[in-house]
């Protein structure tokens, strides 16, 4: 029996659980996730603790923690020493952000994607690649050992974006998500913690939920990671690495200051953390930084994808790899992979050695320069940070409404935004904003036609 009285005691949480369906800790875990589906606990709730909630239910300490444990591995708690476990923000939200279809009803800005029109320089390269003699080639098996010239032009695009390589350390990934799933498939087991913002990519959650890693958030100071905050993370939460996006951030459009970028370098060498660098949005910047990984080369995972800054049908991304890191991701690569696809990879490398991805990064650029003015016409009345180079921007909201009220309520008025909600990370809270595409509608009219109605929400709403 338990030995304290909770008839009048105030816990958070007083499940009722079936003692002969077993295992126990399955069925507690199983009506915790109902609990919270149904809204019965909500984002933010603090449980009571596990010896206090083991006294309560009658039942050893050690079924709490495996049900508790269950829930955070599937990303419905966070816990955090010294503070206790907390209903995460974010375990109802979907992280899925690309539906299957494109919603005929909504004008699309919610998806991250550049302008459809500047592709010319690839559609050329691509009539040049199929009257090639041997053109049979491009639809076969690709061989590591046939791709050298390729990796070239893989360093090419690297040093582009402010970090020195070298072709012993390039892989290649079928796009952006595929390389940061490989590299914490070989890097991480399941349980194990890397550190990120408390805002971050959505696919990389959807990523960490489906390998069982656990993301636990680092404070920001001025919208960038915290340094300081990543060495309490390294003494105190039993992390093994980072994941960061320095340039562009998404969602929240921040870069990271190159004081910041030494010092979380020489921090991930210190404690001996490694460091996923995802670089998807450094070519948005006119002037790019110098890498976080050139200040901790042994440490960085860095990865170039060439789905924002030049097509997202291109989906290859180039991951320059340490030396004591290639192995085990090789390997997963090869696992989820089995080879990049000849076409998209020789396609990529001719664009770039020939320097046409210039032509299309500045097209890009110069079509996102001409939609954001269009944004700042319609939002300056409101904080949206970004810059004009940007393909998308982040929205704080006004008033008390937040990020998931106001998805909705935009959706209902036909225009599809992404609230904070599907971007945080464990037990943070959210900030009332939404991402705003920039250059996923099809045509600036129809990017004038979705501002016209954000303004009027944001009007109504004040």
């Amino acid at each position: 029996m338990p030995i304290n009285s909770f008839e009048n005691f105030p816990m958070s949480w007083k499940p009722s659980v079936d003692k002969t369906k077993r295992p126990i800790y399955q069925s507690l875990a199983r009506q915790l996730k109902q609990d919270i589906i149904d809204g019965n606990l909500l984002p933010g709730t603090k449980l009571p603790p596990q010896r206090e909630l083991a006294d309560y239910l009658d039942l050893n300490l050690s079924t709490i923690s495996k049900a508790f444990k269950v829930c955070e591995l599937k990303g419905l708690l966070s816990a955090s020493v010294g503070s206790g476990t907390f209903v995460s923000y974010d375990a109802l939200s979907n992280a899925y952000l690309l539906a299957d279809t494109k919603p005929k009803h909504l004008i699309e800005m919610g998806a991250t994607l550049p302008d459809n029109v500047s592709y010319e320089p690839l559609l050329l390269q691509l009539k040049s690649m199929v009257q090639d003699t041997d053109y049979e080639k491009w639809f076969g098996y690709g061989r590591a050992g046939e791709s050298i010239w390729q990796k070239d032009a893989a360093i090419k695009i690297i040093q582009r974006g402010g970090f020195e390589t070298t072709v012993d350390q390039i892989l290649f990934a079928n796009g952006g998500q595929n390389a940061i799933a490989a590299v914490l498939a070989g890097l991480c087991q399941p349980g194990d913690r890397i550190g990120v913002d408390h805002h971050t990519y959505s696919g990389l959650k959807t990523v960490a939920a489906m390998l069982s890693v656990q993301l636990v958030p680092i404070k920001s100071e001025n919208n960038q990671f915290n340094p300081k905050a990543f060495e309490h993370t390294c003494k105190n939460d039993n992390i093994k690495g980072i994941y960061l996006i320095p340039d562009y951030h998404n969602p929240t459009t921040c870069c990271m200051s190159v004081e910041n970028r030494k010092k979380i370098g020489a921090i991930a060498i210190k404690y001996n953390q490694f460091i996923i660098e995802d670089a998807t949005y450094h070519l948005l910047n006119q002037n790019p930084q110098p890498a976080v990984a050139s200040f901790a080369p042994e440490q960085a995972i860095y990865i170039a994808s060439l789905s924002k800054a030049i097509a997202p049908g291109l989906r290859l991304a180039y991951v320059a790899v340490p030396r004591q890191f290639k192995e085990p991701i090789s390997k997963a690569l090869y696992n989820l992979n089995i080879s990049v696809s000849p076409l998209l990879a020789e396609l990529a490398a001719r664009t770039i050695v020939s320097n046409q991805f210039e032509t299309l990064i500045d097209g890009h650029q110069q079509e996102a320069i001409r939609r954001n003015q269009l944004v700042n016409r319609y939002l300056a009345d409101y904080t949206c940070f970004g810059v004009d180079t940007g393909i998308f921007r982040w929205l704080l909201l006004p008033g008390e409404i937040t990020g998931a009220e106001f998805e909705s309520l935009a959706a209902q008025q036909g225009v599809q935004v992404y609230a904070a909600e599907r971007f945080v990370v464990g037990n943070s809270c959210p900030e009332r904003a939404v991402r705003v595409s920039v250059c996923a509608s099809e045509t600036i009219e129809e990017l004038e036609q979705g501002l016209i109605i954000l303004k009027r929400l944001l009007k109504d709403i004040i």
